[in-house]
């Protein structure tokens, strides 16, 4: 459950992710902090995992590196906030946190198109 603390954190991941600022990404992320993302086949992905406060800022910006004709916003994921990207009139990539105390513990990215598709 996110408490009101989290929606400021999220708000501020999403601020460094537009901004394409690894070293803003990197002062939000717990330790132990783990990312996935989901590509089904079709978007490339990392592999498996990644682990750590700097494989997974550099992951994050790699995805979610915002250019001038995309748009970054905070919205609804999963009845929680989280960072959707869109660009070319189409969702790119859906993001979960998972925010514990003041940092960002994990991140899920979907990019995935059959799943971005009721998405608007």
């Amino acid at each position: 459950m996110f408490k009101r603390g989290d929606h400021a954190v999220v708000h501020r991941f999403a601020m460094a992710c537009r901004a394409g600022s690894a070293a803003a990404i990197r002062s939000l992320l717990a330790p132990e902090v783990t990312a996935v993302s989901d590509g089904g086949g079709q978007v490339f992905t990392a592999p498996g995992p990644v682990r750590g406060i700097a494989q997974v800022a550099e992951c994050v910006s790699a995805v979610l590196g915002v250019h001038p004709e995309m748009a970054l916003t905070v919205e609804a994921v999963n009845g929680q906030p989280g960072v959707v990207l869109r660009g070319a009139g189409r969702v790119i990539a859906v993001v979960s946190l998972k925010v514990t105390g003041a940092k960002v513990a994990a991140v899920w990215i979907v990019l995935n198109p059959d799943k971005l598709r009721h998405w608007v």
